[in-house]
C-alpha cells in the first residue's frame, strides 16, 4: 500500500535567472524558486496498477522520486506498507524496486553481472540470488544477452536490465518511470506483461506514460498531474466517464481543460 499525501517540492533558479515571458505566466515560479510539485496526493493499494498522466513538465518524475527515496520533499507524507517514507527512508528503500527515466546501469559489466551486484547491495544470498536472476531473466526474455556487456547492448536490452536490477530484492511496491519509451512493439509487450505479472503476485505497482493504450490496458487507478497538482485522482473507469466513455485521449484533455479554468 502506497500513501502520498500533500507533496511539494521546490527548486531555487540559478542565480542571475531572467524569467521569460511563459514562466513569467506560469504559476510555479514563485519568490526566486520553481515549484515543481505543489500539492500530490493519491494511494495505490496492493495488486493495484497505478498510471501517472502529465504533460511533460508537469512534476511526474520529481514525484516519483520523492516516493522511491532519491528526493526529499518539502513538505507532505508518503508512506509505503505503513512505513514512513521521509523519517524511516533506508527502511522505505528496502521496500520499493525503482526505476528511473536514466537506467544507471555499469556499461563495463554485463546484464547478469548487474542485477547480481545491486542483488548483493540488498544481502541476497547467492543461492536466492542465482535462483531469482534465472527467474526473472526468463521473464523479461532477457536469456539471449545475460552475458552480453551494456555498452554493446541496444536500448530494449538495457532498459530490460535495468528493471530486473529495480526488482531483483522482490520489493514490495513497484515504481517505473516510462518503463515503455524508445522501445520497439516486443520489448514494450515484455514489459507490459511483467507489469502485468506483478498485479497477479499482489504488487503495487505506479509506472508514469504518455501511452494511455498502456493506461487502458494495465491500470486500476489513473492520476493526472498538472503544474505540480494532482489533477484527477480516481478509478480508470471514472477516469473513461470525463471523455463520455470515448477515447482516454478526450478523459486527459478534459482534465487539462477544468484544471486551467480552475475546476479541478
Amino acid at each position: 500500500m502506497i500513501e502520498i499525501k500533500g507533496l511539494q517540492k521546490a527548486f531555487a533558479l540559478s542565480k542571475g535567472h531572467k524569467l521569460s515571458e511563459a514562466e513569467l505566466s506560469d504559476v510555479r515560479y514563485q519568490d526566486k524558486q520553481f515549484r515543481s510539485v505543489r500539492d500530490v496526493s493519491f494511494h495505490c493499494a496492493q495488486g493495484e496498477v497505478l498510471g501517472l498522466l502529465g504533460p511533460n513538465g508537469a512534476g511526474k518524475t520529481t514525484t516519483l522520486r520523492m516516493l522511491s527515496t532519491a528526493l526529499k520533499p518539502d513538505s507532505g507524507s508518503v508512506f509505503i506498507n505503513g512505513i514512513d517514507v521521509l523519517k524511516k527512508p533506508v527502511q522505505a528503500r528496502k521496500q520499493i524496486g525503482f526505476l528511473s527515466a536514466d537506467t544507471g546501469l555499469y556499461d563495463k559489466l554485463t546484464a547478469k553481472e548487474n542485477v547480481a551486484y545491486f542483488g548483493r547491495l540488498h544481502g541476497m544470498t547467492e543461492a536466492a540470488l542465482a535462483q531469482r536472476i534465472d527467474e526473472l531473466f526468463t521473464l523479461l526474455d532477457m536469456q539471449t544477452f545475460a552475458n552480453k556487456r551494456v555498452d554493446t547492448m541496444s536500448t530494449g536490452m538495457k532498459q530490460k536490465t535495468a528493471i530486473a536490477r529495480a526488482v531483483v530484492h522482490s520489493p514490495k511496491v513497484v515504481i517505473l518511470d516510462e518503463p515503455t519509451t524508445g522501445l520497439d512493439i516486443m520489448t514494450v509487450q515484455t514489459v507490459l506483461d511483467f507489469i502485468t505479472a506483478l498485479k497477479k503476485a499482489g504488487t503495487p505497482v505506479i509506472f508514469s506514460t504518455h501511452h494511455l493504450d498502456e493506461v487502458a490496458a494495465l491500470c486500476d487507478r489513473v492520476v493526472v498531474i498538472d503544474k505540480g497538482i494532482s489533477s484527477f485522482n480516481d478509478s480508470l473507469e471514472q477516469f473513461k466517464l470525463l471523455g463520455n466513455g470515448a477515447d482516454l485521449r478526450q478523459s486527459f484533455l478534459a482534465v487539462l481543460s477544468a484544471q486551467k479554468q480552475g475546476a479541478v
